[in-house]
């Protein structure tokens, strides 16, 4: 396996993994300082690194007198990170055992805590993307074994979620978020996801064309 398909692999990782912590709950001061500190990672912020307030307030009062307020509001009380929400005619929240999203992780032996992520269901949107996340880790588990055909298996599983779940509503919700953002962090955050959810399928679409061989576009 090429050292180039296993660094874009472990960087799909991280970025899901970046995502979905952010979307779940807070920004706190490590989280905070381990982005400022990382200037890939800090790339990904354009706006909020030249934001004027940064020089103005230490990482904690940012946090506390904004980035959590800019949180609160857009994901806990003015939007509705939720699929069935954006899906359903209704837009009602499925909160219950026939939300379709989580038959796919019970199908999958993928446990959400759902009290301790503090959402309402399964089919928000932190926990999709953490969904892509552990998808992500075994593809690139099935890599290194060697295993070929298991991370085939798995990069099909990865396409048909985002096409047929996070495609259908994300968007418009990261849409929503990046309108609604008071802070230039959450700002960059939504459209940030927006970008990376659109290029992820992007070469997964390639990948299907592919049949899945990864080697064929590296050569």
């Amino acid at each position: 396996m090429q050292e180039n398909i296993l660094t874009q692999q472990i960087a799909r990782i991280n970025i899901y993994a970046l995502l979905s912590r952010l979307l779940m709950s807070e920004v706190d001061e490590e989280m905070l300082e381990l982005i400022l500190k990382d200037e890939n990672m800090l790339s990904f912020f354009p706006t909020f690194e030249s934001w004027e307030k940064r020089e103005q307030y230490s990482n904690k009062d940012l946090i506390e007198k904004y980035l959590n307020v800019d949180f609160t509001n857009l994901l806990l009380l003015h939007l509705i990170p939720y699929e069935s929400f954006y899906t359903r005619e209704d837009q009602m929240m499925e909160t219950g055992g026939d939300n379709p999203v989580q038959a796919i992780f019970n199908a999958f032996e993928f446990n959400v805590a759902l009290d301790k992520a503090r959402v309402m269901a399964a089919d928000h949107i932190a926990i999709e993307l953490e969904f892509m996340y552990e998808l992500a880790k075994a593809e690139l588990k099935a890599m290194e074994d060697g295993n070929m055909q298991i991370a085939k298996e798995i990069a099909q599983i990865e396409y048909g979620f985002l096409k047929d779940h996070i495609l259908e509503w994300a968007p418009m919700f990261l849409l929503n978020m990046k309108n609604e953002a008071g802070t230039a962090f959450y700002y960059d955050l939504a459209d940030f996801a927006l970008e990376f959810i659109l290029s992820d399928f992007e070469y997964l679409s390639e990948l299907k064309k592919r049949d899945y061989d990864y080697l064929a576009g590296s050569k």
